[in-house]
């Protein structure tokens, strides 16, 4: 179900006031400072991170994030979720992308910044799946169930859709047949851990009619993209359904792949 407004979530959070104005080209007395725009602090800030100079890209992007700039607080919140540049703060990371849910939950899916408004659902509902110790985010997954809802159905994020399978995997029956329309909407998006998830439960049979072929194409797929050692499982279960499976499932496993790709090409 579409939510028509987020409700603004409150978090205890210090030391994120406003950053001081600055002049725009650096030398002018105080009382002749420019005070800049949010899209110029945001562009001085982003500058400012291209030539390593943290402290100057901290204090723009946080002068803008506090004017309403969604790029900027997107930007700072990835920072701090991920101890870039500065030491990690999830509950800072958490208020910021908070802010972009509480004043973007409505933007268009076609415009160009609905992308970090899904980011941003996506991140809290992680958020409140695991929660943030030591802080008054609580560990709630009906909220989170609810944050990546909204990003997969309204957005149609596939991050947010392949989350939202993993948790349908978890529960009764019923929901767990909804999951693989989620993660076959996100394997079709090119979501590699969708497209591993989904070729398991194809080759496996459990929820669906067995289909070793077609699981084995989501299974490659997915491998291509399988760089980091926690997605070791994917090229063992790969290899798995490939040694498995016969020699025409393999052949036909091939066939889609080549039509997958072709298709995704036009």
């Amino acid at each position: 179900m579409r939510i028509s407004r987020f409700a603004r979530i409150a978090v205890v959070s210090a030391g994120l006031g406003l950053a001081p104005a600055f002049a725009l080209d650096g030398t002018p007395s105080p009382s002749e400072q420019i005070t800049p725009t949010a899209t110029e602090a945001f562009r001085t800030g982003a500058n400012a991170l291209k030539v390593g100079e943290k402290a100057k890209a901290i204090s723009s992007l946080q002068y803008a994030a506090e004017k309403g700039h969604a790029l900027a607080q997107w930007k700072l919140g990835r920072m701090y979720a991920e101890g870039d540049g500065v030491p990690r703060d999830d509950l800072r990371a958490f208020d910021y992308f908070s802010r972009i849910a509480d004043s973007h939950a409505d933007e268009s899916p076609q415009m160009p910044q609905a992308r970090i408004v899904a980011y941003a659902f996506t991140q809290l509902g992680h958020y409140y799946l695991d929660g943030i110790p030591n802080s008054t985010v609580k560990p709630d997954p009906d909220r989170a169930r609810e944050m990546f809802s909204y990003a997969a159905s309204y957005f149609g994020d596939a991050d947010a859709q392949f989350q939202l399978g993993r948790l349908y995997l978890e529960g009764p029956v019923g929901e767990k047949r909804q999951a693989v329309r989620w993660l076959a909407s996100a394997a079709n998006k090119g979501q590699y851990r969708a497209q591993a998830l989904l070729g398991k439960i194809l080759c496996q049979g459990d929820l669906v009619p067995r289909q070793i072929a077609r699981g084995l194409m989501w299974l490659t797929l997915a491998r291509e993209s399988a760089t980091n050692e926690q997605d070791a499982w994917i090229r063992d279960m790969q290899e798995k359904a490939s040694t498995q499976a016969t020699d025409d499932e393999r052949s036909m496993a091939v066939s889609y792949l080549e039509r997958f790709l072709k298709g995704r090409r036009d």
